[in-house]
């Protein structure tokens, strides 16, 4: 008699959990703990989504052809190869200069891009503008420090993510964070970009 009664419990339990789910409605949360480099994924650390993370951007992956990126892409982009270059920086139109978001492409494959603009988030939460400080308490001890190449004063903070991927900060002699890129190696390391 007992399972009779209760039968219908499994079923209302499986209707329940395939409704809809309208997610315009639904508030974003906020998240409030720090986000370690090895826990980061497509939310920056202030909750906000990000479409930024340690295997590409947004359905862009590394690794992908250029026809399988500029069709994940789905927009216009500016920029090509130099002449006799097999190295592209490709930005979206409306980019500033320097371009706010920019992704190389090598050999014919997607293996970069590079932030210098504020609107996005990395892998993790860190963003242009923040205080070395900052950076460091999301990223803890998953990152290494060493001195710019060019600005005395200047540094980076390397963070290894997961997969192959690999975030860079460029904090800048005065402690903020001036750009940031996500790439495999070894283009993640070319610090001229391109040239």
């Amino acid at each position: 008699m007992t399972l009779r009664r209760f039968g219908w419990l499994p079923l209302c339990v499986m209707l329940a959990s395939c409704q809809s789910h309208d997610e315009t409605s639904a508030p974003a949360t906020a998240t409030t703990a720090p986000v370690t480099a090895a826990s980061a994924s497509a939310t920056g650390g202030d909750g906000s989504l990000s479409q930024a993370t340690y295997s590409g951007f947004g359905d862009m992956r590394f690794g992908m052809d250029e026809a399988a990126f500029r069709k994940a892409w789905g927009g216009e982009l500016n920029g090509a190869a130099a002449s006799g270059s097999d190295c592209a920086m490709l930005a979206p139109t409306w980019a500033r200069m320097p371009p706010e978001l920019a992704f190389m492409l090598e050999h014919g494959r997607f293996v970069r891009y590079d932030v210098s603009g504020g609107k996005e988030t990395a892998p993790g939460g860190g963003k242009v503008g923040m205080d070395k400080a900052q950076v460091l308490a999301l990223y803890g001890t998953g990152g290494t420090e060493s001195p710019a190449k060019y600005e005395p004063g200047a540094s980076q903070l390397r963070v290894e993510g997961s997969g192959g991927g690999v975030l860079i900060f460029d904090i800048g002699a005065d402690g903020k964070v001036k750009a940031w890129r996500v790439g495999v190696t070894p283009q993640i390391d070319y610090v001229e970009g391109c040239s």
